[in-house]
Order: structure tokens, then sequence, then C-alpha cells
């Protein structure tokens, strides 16, 4: 499908016109959508705006990185947005002119259809930035980048969730739980710290920029995914961190099972001696035949063990 966006010399707003009807000569700037294209429609990459093969090739080949290149008087961008369900990305490529922006996606995404809403109407009341194909390119990364934080947010909550359920659950299934989120925090890194070193390269481009104020505002853009890429880090970090406190928390476990169990072997060894020795088959032992030789060996080894138990507890095994 492809939906276009044109504004006139005057200021008029025309939505939806066919595309080949269009003569981007006639109109102050034009914005085409490129969503989700037929083969027959990505051939109108060629044969109507005779963009490079080169760029036509990163179109049809995902996923590409984030990236920028400059073709004669066109600038291509390759964007990554974020699917929020996978946290996998998903490519979106930009062909940015002082007359036009076309935007390539192969998935229909929620960020482009609040992007044209939001160009759309802001033509006319955009303050400090006269508008056109560079504040359309703008808002189409704006929106992509603000759709990171629902998804890092959510996997701070789940961290949080983890750092209170320390004793509730096996430390097996708080491991898994940590890489499991270690893991979810390693695609989003894969994607914002790509997107990040494309914004500094914009932010550094004397192609793209033409003024001061179109600066402040891709360096907004830039401050979010610092922002994000430190929230990323600090996550990784607190991940490492549950994880060696786990790690810790099981052998503390283990520790306490083996003190235990040391414990009750300790106790029983001279127990199990003098049923040894009460055990062996031979014929001249005094006390067997004495009348409570039986209930005197029970007796010993009752007072025996009850003083080991006594003896540990004073020496703090049992703390």
């Amino acid at each position: 499908m492809i939906r276009t966006l044109a504004v006139t010399h005057t200021g008029e707003v025309l939505t939806d016109l066919p595309l080949q009807d269009i003569t981007i000569a006639d109109y102050a700037w034009v914005w085409a959508d490129f969503s989700t294209p037929t083969a027959e429609e990505t051939l109108l990459l060629d044969t109507y705006f005779h963009f490079h093969p080169l760029a036509i090739e990163d179109c049809m080949h995902i996923l590409q990185r984030p990236k920028l290149d400059y073709y004669e008087d066109v600038q291509f961008f390759v964007l990554h947005a974020l699917n929020e369900r996978t946290l996998e990305a998903e490519e979106i490529d930009l062909f940015l002119s002082k007359r036009f922006l076309v935007s390539y996606h192969h998935q229909e995404k929620q960020e482009m259809e609040e992007a044209w809403q939001m160009v759309k109407a802001e033509i006319h009341s955009r303050k400090g930035w006269s508008g056109g194909p560079m504040a359309a390119a703008y808002t189409v990364m704006d929106k992509l980048v603000d759709r990171y934080f629902p998804s890092l947010y959510s996997l701070e909550d789940e961290l949080a969730d983890l750092e209170s359920q320390g004793g509730s659950e096996s430390v097996e299934e708080l491991m898994s739980q940590v890489f499991n989120v270690r893991g979810r925090l390693l695609k989003l890194r894969r994607t914002i710290v790509p997107m990040r070193d494309l914004m500094y390269r914009i932010l550094n481009s004397q192609h793209v920029q033409s003024n001061g104020e179109e600066r402040i505002y891709f360096g907004d853009i830039y401050d979010h995914l610092l922002k994000l890429t430190d929230m990323i880090e600090v996550d990784r970090e607190m991940t490492a961190d549950l994880r060696d406190s786990y790690i810790s928390l099981n052998s503390n476990r283990m520790n306490s099972i083996m003190k235990t169990l040391t414990v009750i072997t300790t106790i029983f060894m001279p127990l199990t001696l003098i049923a040894g020795i009460y055990g062996m088959n031979f014929r001249v032992m005094p006390e067997l035949d004495w009348k409570y030789g039986y209930f005197g060996v029970l007796l010993l080894m009752l007072v025996l063990g009850a003083g080991m138990v006594r003896w540990f507890r004073r020496s703090g095994w049992f703390k």
C-alpha cells in the first residue's frame, strides 16, 4: 500500500493522491509512505523516484544495520523499529530530500501511523521549525525511539519483582528468570545502540543538518537514546548482581545443609561405634550377661548423644 501526503505552495495539505499523478515540482514537498508494498509498488522506487540501486537493494534485503548513506541530493536512512512482543528489530527505510520524504517498511507499524497523523496535524503549527521533509523524518525517528521506552520500563518492573522475590521461589527458577530478562535486555541493546550511533552521525553530518533549530530536535532524540543506553547498562549490571546474589544464596543454603548433615553424622558416629562393638559375636563379653546391660548401653548412647548436641549448640553450630 502506498499513501501520499502532498503540501502545496499555499500550505494546503492533500492526501491519498495516486503517486503516479504527483509531480513533485508542483508541490512544496511530498511524503510517500510504502507500507507492506507489493513487488509492483516497490518498482516505483526505481521507475518513479530513480533512487540508487544500492539503496533499493538495502530496502529489499532486511535486516540492515541502522545507517546513513548519501546519494547525490538524497539521504538514505536505515532505522529500526521495535517489535514490542518479541523485542526484535524491524527495519524502516527513509529517503530524504529537500522536496520529498519516502518511507518504506515491510510491516505495518503503529509508530508510522502516529507520525503520519502528527505531521498532518502540525504542518501549520510547528513552532520554531518550518517543517517539511526534514521535520517529517524527525517525527518518524522520534516516534520510533519513544516506543523503546515502554519495553525497557516493563523489563525494569520485572527486575524489581525479581529483586523482591528472593525467598518465594527456588533459586533455579529465579536464575532462569534473570537470564531471560538479561537476554531480552541484550535484544534491546542490539537495537538501541546502533540507533544511538546513527543519531550521533546525523547530528554531526553537514549533509543532513541545515540549521541550528533542526539540530536541537535531533539532539533531543539523541538524548533519549543516551538515556535508554544508560538504563540498559544499569539493568544489565542489576541482573549480574541478582545472579551473583542467587549464587551466593544457593551456596549458603548448601553450606547450611552440609553443616546439618555433618552434625547428624558426627552424633551418630559414636553411637554406631557402640552398636558395632556389641554387635560382635564374641563369647566373652561381660556386659552381655548383665541383667541391665541392654538398658545401660541405651542409656549410655542417649547421654552421649545428648551431650554432643549440647556441646554443638554451645559451640554455635546451630546458629
